[in-house]
């Protein structure tokens, strides 16, 4: 053998080395990837709900009601049944006389602990009317609680039990940290099945389900049942990210939890106070769309419309006015109207907060000092206007507010025209225009009086696009169509 096969005789060829190499790495990224799953899907959730179960409470309630003794109730209805001639005879003497008795109903729930002092979170419909709450630990131990306060808009509450000694208790994390898709896990007494541990994955953020102007549920698949309501939604590090507070009871694997984010500043005011104080800047407000934010000169629609700043109240004394879009509040982008409510709600009562809006195309920043919310009026809708005899090119019979009109509709006298009729068949007719709407601009135009709509149309080019800026019952819109003859 010569010398140079001698030392290549003891180590791996060049190929070799290559699918050495080879197979490492894929063995490296097998390992990985199961370690990676692992971290994904824990093996088991015992250490999380060891460490967990013992802040989880069962509530109990009683809440007296008053319901019509049956027993006694056929003494005094008529014996000839609901087609009773005597109807009006029975109803006059015994209708309203019937015995009433006193039922106790009993309600279960469940709540966890925030604080080693007995303090407790719940759901507002828990407790609600309760005459009488019991709350039972996961060692067996029971104790009287007392309601500390309540939020029904959101349908939270705070209630404390009291001893000599310290409870445990969860941490709240970041609910704007979670990622569809997450593991979470429940636990809770369903249908009085104390210290029930479910698990599942965020299956959606930001659900509205219609219950409130503050609604922005986390939607999970985590098993959550009647009697879950109060009890803790957890992510994996043990933190409280959601309050399990509604199931869709016609389907399976679908609930719903209030963010921790939303329920920390109303928890930490009913601790405080025992009540709720939120945010107000005075404004009406609807959805931006993409014609709109067109425009305004807005690439996406993202922002929220202002229809009316309400004088003398915050966002009218700092300058925000009817027309202005919201894009950001304190540097945070507005997403939508939701979204601002609930940007204003958290800010705190004489709290001066940095507005931002789009007007005419430009930013503007307004500093808004933030007041109390009342949830109290509605404006009044406009009626429609009798039918004008003039009719234009496009189908229009149009009208100049006067004052009774213009204070009906909640705007300036030289805010607009107002669409009398619209002509079967027309330009304005197939664009979508009706009768009542109120024409503000068009082509970025103000229309303040009819020689200003009639400059319009005067200067326009045959098969020119013409966009409307009108009002339709409190709300705006963008209605486009083309210059004809």
């Amino acid at each position: 053998m010569l010398p140079d096969e001698k030392r290549s005789a003891g180590r791996p060829s060049g190929r070799q080395a290559v699918f050495f190499l080879a197979g490492f790495l894929a063995l490296f990224f097998c390992f990985f990837a199961v370690q990676s799953h692992a971290l994904l899907r824990p093996d088991s959730f015992t250490v999380l709900a060891e460490k967990a179960g013992g802040a989880v409470v069962n509530i109990r309630t009683e809440k007296t009601t008053q319901s019509q003794d049956r027993v006694f109730r056929h003494f005094f209805e008529s014996p000839f049944g609901e087609n009773d001639p005597f109807e009006e005879f029975f109803r006059r003497f015994h209708g309203d006389n019937n015995p009433q008795r006193e039922f106790r109903r009993q309600s279960l729930g469940s709540g966890f602990m925030i604080s080693e002092d007995g303090y407790i979170v719940t759901n507002n419909h828990v407790i609600e009317g309760a005459d009488k709450i019991r709350v039972k630990l996961k060692d067996g131990e029971e104790y009287d609680a007392r309601i500390v306060g309540r939020d029904p808009k959101t349908d939270l509450a705070l209630i404390r039990i009291e001893a000599d000694k310290k409870f445990p208790y969860i941490s709240m994390g970041d609910s704007s940290t979670l990622r569809v898709g997450e593991w979470v896990m429940a636990i809770g007494s369903p249908f009085g099945l104390e210290q029930t541990v479910t698990a599942g994955i965020v299956s959606a953020k930001g659900r509205v389900l219609g219950s409130g102007p503050y609604d922005d549920f986390i939607q999970t698949d985590a098993s959550i049942n009647p009697g879950n309501s109060g009890g803790p939604l957890l992510n994996l590090d043990g933190e409280v990210v959601g309050i399990n507070t509604a199931i869709v009871s016609s389907g399976q694997g679908i609930g719903f939890a209030i963010p921790v984010n939303l329920a920390k500043g109303i928890i930490a005011q009913l601790k405080a106070s025992g009540s709720v104080t939120r945010g107000w800047m005075g404004v009406e407000i609807q959805p931006l769309d993409p014609a709109m934010a067109s425009y305004h000169g807005m690439k996406e629609a993202k922002g929220v419309f202002v229809v009316r700043a309400i004088e003398g109240d915050p966002a009218h004394r700092a300058g925000i006015r009817g027309g202005d879009i919201i894009t950001r509040i304190n540097g945070q982008q507005v997403e939508d109207t939701k979204d601002l409510i609930l940007k204003v709600a958290a800010a705190k009562v004489g709290e001066t907060i940095e507005v931002t809006v789009v007007r005419s195309g430009k930013e503007k920043k307004l500093g808004v000092t933030v007041a109390r919310r009342d949830d109290a009026g509605e404006l009044k809708k406009e009626s429609p206007p009798e039918p004008s005899a003039t009719e234009d090119a496009l189908g229009l019979s149009l009208r100049v507010l006067d004052e009774n009109m213009a204070e009906r509709m909640g705007v300036d006298r030289d805010a607009g025209l107002l669409v009398a009729g619209v002509s079967e068949g027309s330009a304005a007719d197939k664009a979508g225009l009706r009768r009542g709407d109120l024409i503000m601009e068009i082509n970025h135009k103000k229309m303040d009086s009819l020689k200003a709509y009639e400059a319009v149309l005067k200067k326009a080019k045959k098969k020119e696009r013409l966009q409307f800026l009108i009002q339709r019952r409190g709300q705006f819109l963008v209605i486009s169509m083309d210059r004809e003859g």
